[in-house]
């Protein structure tokens, strides 16, 4: 499946010149240019910020039903076009086919939540004295900037799109270099649904585009998802400069086995956690924390279970994952299996280097990988690696599992698998992550729920994504104290 030129969408207009110079997309599982990337020129950028900048002018007043009128039509066409979107993110991101339509189904269910915005935009008005009046009113914020990841693509277009453009506000949209498929079709049907002309803008490029964004001043917020070192640049020059930010980052998992585990339960629940989407998403778990009583036999039966996750071409209906994202993340998940084992850790399931088909050489793929010996105070346990490389620690009790997890840097999610109350209450009540599961290996939120974490993965103006979290940072609030001197008489 090949693309051709991804191109730019800047005010109702698709754009492919200008480009300072191209980069290639590779389709992950077999290594081939699938299409070229135009690289936007800071100019090119600005046109676009100005786009927005007047479609705001009208778009942030046209009225709230309009708006919401075309979330309806771009959540048919999601829903028409649903198998098209998950190939083009099966092919250029290598999700698997079967986790990028559920991830296309994800996004659907964030469209279809944004047209409830009519109920989420209510202000409130109540009486101060007898002729004093109190109002709040939520308006939109303005220009957007977003950034969005390379291993999400349908996710946080879901997170951004729709909620954003739904509460009155224009988009300058960077899509991932390294995935830009998706957004590009996003745009054809934006276009087809005729969305006024700089609503929404489409831009493909590198970190220049971003730094473009950034420093403008007529972008009002930063939408980002995406590493905590870049996440920490966004927060800081959206900050210097004024602009809201919505600053989703980094993550390191844990999930704690106690010894009232449902043993079947929890190896049908952890495989998905460990290895959905290649071990590439925020919520992925990467340290199991297993209390000694049930340490060997949670170990073997996991063991089992990973030995039997089939790997391979990211559109084949019969394996369960693709590959990783480039051959640098390939390196990246070998570097740290090596320095796991320099550190005293122990490679119990070597995934590195599998045997593939002929088509399939040329991918990045790596099977599961498991480490035992691992300590919390060893970088596996503690950096993140976005591959499918597991660290098993071996735990007294709870309150060590919830010591890992509290003393991260990061608090994106955290798991307990336990059928005991009270070990569950405490869990839930002493961890200090976003998100939390109890025999969820996953637990990422429903769409109408806020998503983000804390510490180092929520950073910026700690805004969340989804629901009534997203209404607050795309709008901003607006209190009115009104008198009228004839009143009563």
């Amino acid at each position: 499946m090949k693309f051709g030129i991804i191109k730019d969408y800047i005010n109702g207009m698709w754009v492919e010149q200008s480009a300072i110079r191209q980069m290639d997309v590779f389709n992950p599982s077999t290594g081939e240019i699938i299409a070229k990337i135009n690289i936007t020129p800071q100019s090119q950028v600005e046109e676009a910020i100005d786009a927005a900048s007047k479609a705001f002018e009208i778009w942030g007043k046209t009225p709230l039903s309009t708006r919401v009128g075309y979330l309806f039509k771009l959540h048919t066409e999601l829903k028409n076009r649903k198998e098209d979107l998950a190939q083009a993110i099966a092919t250029d991101q290598a999700k698997h086919i079967n986790d990028a339509r559920g991830e296309v189904d994800r996004a659907i269910q964030l469209t279809e939540t944004a047209c409830g915005l009519p109920m989420m935009m209510q202000g409130n008005k109540f009486s101060i004295t007898e002729n004093v009046m109190g109002e709040v009113i939520k308006e939109p914020v303005g220009v957007v900037g977003a950034l969005s990841p390379f291993n999400f693509p349908a996710l946080v277009f879901g997170w951004f799109v729709p909620f954003a453009i739904g509460c009155g506000n224009t988009l300058v949209y960077k899509a991932s270099e390294l995935s830009p498929v998706f957004m590009q079709k996003i745009a054809e049907i934006l276009d087809d649904i005729k969305l006024p002309p700089g609503v929404f803008n489409l831009i493909n490029g590198d970190g220049a585009v971003g730094d473009t964004l950034l420093a403008n001043p007529n972008v009002h917020a930063m939408a980002f998802v995406g590493s905590t070192k870049i996440g920490s640049i966004v927060a800081d020059l959206s900050a210097k400069t004024g602009k809201k930010s919505m600053v989703l980052a980094g993550a390191k998992n844990t999930a704690i086995v106690l010894d009232d585990v449902n043993m079947d339960g929890f190896i049908d629940n952890i495989i998905n956690a460990c290895y959905g989407a290649a071990g590439q998403r925020c919520m992925a778990t990467a340290n199991i924390a297993i209390v000694e009583s049930v340490y060997e036999k949670a170990k073997e039966r996991f063991i089992e279970a990973s030995r039997n996750v089939k790997i391979g071409d990211a559109c084949d209906e019969n394996v369960y994952m693709g590959p990783l994202i480039s051959q640098a993340a390939l390196e990246r998940a070998h570097y740290y299996i090596d320095l796991a084992i320099s550190e005293g850790g122990k490679l119990i399931l070597d995934g590195r280097n599998p045997k593939m088909s002929e088509k399939n050489k040329g991918g990045y793929f790596i099977a599961p990988t498991i480490i035992e010996g691992v300590t919390a105070t060893m970088r596996l346990a503690k950096e993140e690696v976005f591959a499918l490389v597991v660290a098993l620690i071996k735990i007294k009790n709870i309150d060590e599992g919830i010591a890992i997890i509290n003393d991260s840097i990061y608090g994106n999610g955290g798991t307990v698998y336990t059928e005991g109350g009270a070990n569950a209450h405490r869990f839930v009540t002493e961890t200090n992550s976003g998100m939390i599961g109890v025999n969820i290996g996953v637990p990422a939120s429903m769409p109408y729920l806020p998503f983000g974490g804390t510490k180092a993965s929520l950073l910026g103006s700690q805004a969340k994504a989804q629901g009534r979290d997203a209404v607050e940072f795309f709008t901003k609030n607006k209190a009115i104290t009104s008198r009228f001197y004839g009143y009563g008489k």
